[in-house]
C-alpha cells in the first residue's frame, strides 16, 4: 500500500511516499480501516523531531488519527461491523499516513450521522483535548475568563467555541493574519506581541484570568504563567510548539504563584480512562446540540504531507490539516 515513511528525526523533509508498505492485519480487540483522511497535529511534528517522549524511531510509518471505513475486524470486537465509518486515534501507535490502518476498536468511535469522514476529524483528538483542558484539567466554570493561545488551530478554534458555550470570556491570541477565524472570541491578541501578558492584565483590570491554555511554549509560557490570576489562576501546558521553556519552584513562590498543570491526551485516556469516557460522552451530547458543528479541515495529497507539516511548522496554516490517501 501507499505510505508516508518517517526516514529519520531531522523534521518533516525527510518524510518519503513509498508504494510498498504492508497491509496491516487486525489482532485481537482491533480493526482495520481503509483510511479516507488522515488527521495531522502538532504531535507529528514533534515525532518527526525526536522531541516526543518515548516516540518512534525512523523508519516508521506516520501519522496517528485517521478516519475511514472497516474494512476488517480482530477476535473479539463487537458493533463494529465492516463498513462502518469511524474515526480513531492510535495514540501509541502509528500507520495513518496511509492506504490503511489498524486501531484499537476501543479508541474507533462511528462518524456522527450526517458528517464526511474529513469533517470528523478531530473528535478523537482536538475536540477532546480543548474539552478537558478547559474543564476537566483547567475547571472552567461560567463567568471565568480564559486566554487559548494558538487558538486559530483545529485546537484552539474548539477551545473557543467550547468556552463560549460554558459562558466564559474568551481572550483568543493568534497572529495577525488569522483573526478573521476568531471572531467568536471577546478579546483578539497578536500572538507575536512582545507584551501579552500586559495586553491580558489590562484587559483584566489588573488582575489576570482564571485559565489558560499554554501550547505556545518558549517565551510566551513565560507570559502565560503572568497573564494568570495570583493563587487561583491555573495554566495547563498541553503542548510546547514553540520550544521548552523553564520553571522553578522558587518561581512558583515568589514569583508565579499559580497552578501549572500537564495535560497529555494519550496519557489521560491511558491512566483516567474514566475521566476520558467522560469527556467523550460530554463531547457527542454537545454534537448532538450542535454546539460543535463538522469541521472543514484543509485537505491535501497524501504525497504532499511534507509540505503540509512543514506549513503547520511554519505557522502558515489554520484550523485542521487532513491527508487523502
Amino acid at each position: 500500500m501507499r505510505a508516508l515513511q518517517q526516514t529519520s528525526l531531522n523534521g518533516p523533509q525527510d518524510l518519503r511516499l513509498i508504494t510498498d508498505a504492508p497491509t496491516p492485519e487486525p489482532g485481537p480487540g482491533e480493526v482495520l480501516i481503509r483510511v479516507t483522511a488522515a488527521g495531522i497535529n502538532f504531535a507529528d511534528l514533534s515525532q518527526a523531531r525526536g522531541t516526543f517522549a518515548g516516540g518512534p524511531q525512523p523508519p516508521y510509518l506516520a501519522g496517528f488519527e485517521a478516519a475511514g471505513e472497516v474494512a476488517a475486524v480482530g477476535e473479539a470486537v463487537t458493533g463494529l461491523a465492516p463498513g462502518t465509518h469511524v474515526v480513531g486515534t492510535n495514540v501509541f501507535g502509528l500507520g495513518a499516513f496511509a492506504e490503511s490502518m489498524v486501531l484499537p476498536a476501543v479508541a474507533a468511535l462511528p462518524v456522527p450521522a450526517g458528517w464526511s469522514d474529513e469533517q470528523a476529524l478531530g473528535l478523537v483528538v482536538n475536540c477532546p483535548t480543548a474539552l478537558a483542558a478547559l474543564r476537566s484539567l483547567g475547571g472552567l466554570t461560567a463567568g471565568q475568563t480564559v486566554l487559548i493561545h494558538a487558538a486559530a488551530g483545529a485546537t484552539g478554534q474548539a477551545a473557543v467555541t467550547l468556552a463560549k458555550h460554558y459562558g466564559a470570556t474568551v481572550i483568543a491570541a493568534a497572529s495577525p493574519e488569522k483573526h478573521a477565524v476568531l471572531q467568536a472570541a471577546d478579546h483578539i491578541l497578536d500572538s507575536r506581541s512582545a507584551d501579552i501578558a500586559g495586553e491580558v492584565l489590562q484587559l483584566t483590570d489588573g488582575v489576570g484570568v482564571d485559565l489558560v491554555l499554554e501550547s505556545a511554549g518558549g517565551t510566551t509560557f513565560e507570559a502565560s504563567l503572568a497573564s494568570a490570576k495570583r493563587v487561583t489562576g491555573r495554566v495547563v501546558v498541553l503542548g510546547s510548539a514553540g520550544g521548552e521553556a523553564a520553571l522553578t519552584n522558587w518561581e512558583l513562590v515568589y514569583r508565579h504563584q499559580v497552578h501549572v498543570i500537564g495535560f497529555n491526551l494519550g496519557i489521560l485516556i491511558q491512566a483516567t480512562p474514566q475521566i476520558f469516557g467522560e469527556v467523550m460522552g460530554e463531547l457527542f451530547a454537545l454534537i448532538a446540540a450542535g454546539v460543535l458543528s463538522p469541521g472543514r479541515p484543509t485537505v491535501y495529497d497524501l504525497a504532499d504531507g511534507p509540505k503540509a507539516l512543514a506549513e503547520l511548522e511554519a505557522r502558515a496554516t489554520v484550523g485542521k490539516l487532513a491527508l487523502r490517501p
